[in-house]
């Protein structure tokens, strides 16, 4: 089983924190976000990942080299940022001969049940399934509309007047199929130019667990306080 994990941006918001480090590669209760995904991956069954990097690539590279992962690890470098949708498309070669795979962004601090919402995807034989999660700002998020079997029936990437709360995760399961949709345009992300073509064709899964996006020096601090009190992975990944 294979999943990508999309750590390539900037941070921007972050700075100074990401002036000389990535994003993925910020400290929390003193281990790298980008840890926390890879032990994830491991805790739930998934073999292989490809991270994409561009922001300080050097010192991602140098910290997947510093250990010995016990998942395997692939790295793909942009030169130019492609997108979070660019990114899929550019490397479908590695899912190809998947039945499914996880698309995740490592932003987010969270302890989701990556096995649990797998099975649904698979027991809802849709093409997509979107993570969701209630948004304390939905006007900042990809907001979706569910029917009463939570088919996506509407999504709006950071709407004027949201229709509810419940955001885009940037936690996914889906299969090589998904390729058929995907634009050919560079940049292309998955809320603007993925999603809304998969409306009617894709679950909403509502996270009950622990999810933040630590892209704010706010969600930064309070994800160093959170960590504390919630269960996440072992912290014995490495081999």
């Amino acid at each position: 089983m294979k999943a990508f994990i999309l750590a390539a941006g900037k941070g921007s918001r972050l700075k100074p924190l990401t002036d000389h480090n990535p994003k993925c590669l910020l400290s929390i209760g003193g281990r790298p976000l980008l840890q926390y995904w890879l032990e994830a991956c491991k805790l739930h069954g998934i073999q292989e990942v490809l991270i994409n990097l561009h922001h300080h690539a050097e010192k991602v590279v140098k910290f997947i080299q510093s250990k010995n992962w016990p998942i395997k690890i692939r790295l793909s470098y942009e030169t130019q940022l492609l997108g979070s949708g660019g990114t899929l498309a550019a490397n479908k070669n590695f899912v190809a001969k998947e039945d499914l795979f996880g698309v995740f962004y490592a932003d987010n601090l969270t302890n989701v049940d990556l096995t649990k919402m797998r099975t649904q995807h698979l027991q809802s034989k849709t093409l997509f399934t979107m993570g969701l999660f209630h948004a304390p700002n939905p006007k900042e998020c990809g907001i979706a509309t569910l029917d009463p079997n939570n088919v996506v029936i509407g999504f709006q990437e950071k709407p004027i007047q949201p229709k509810g709360d419940l955001a885009n995760a940037g936690i996914y399961w889906t299969s090589p199929e998904v390729f058929d949709y995907c634009s050919d345009k560079v940049p292309c992300d998955i809320g603007y130019d993925l999603l809304p073509k998969l409306i009617g064709k894709m679950q909403g899964y509502v996270i009950k667990e622990y999810l933040l996006d630590i892209g704010t020096h706010q969600n930064y601090q309070r994800a160093q306080i959170d960590v504390r009190q919630l269960h996440f992975s072992p912290k014995s990944l490495e081999g």
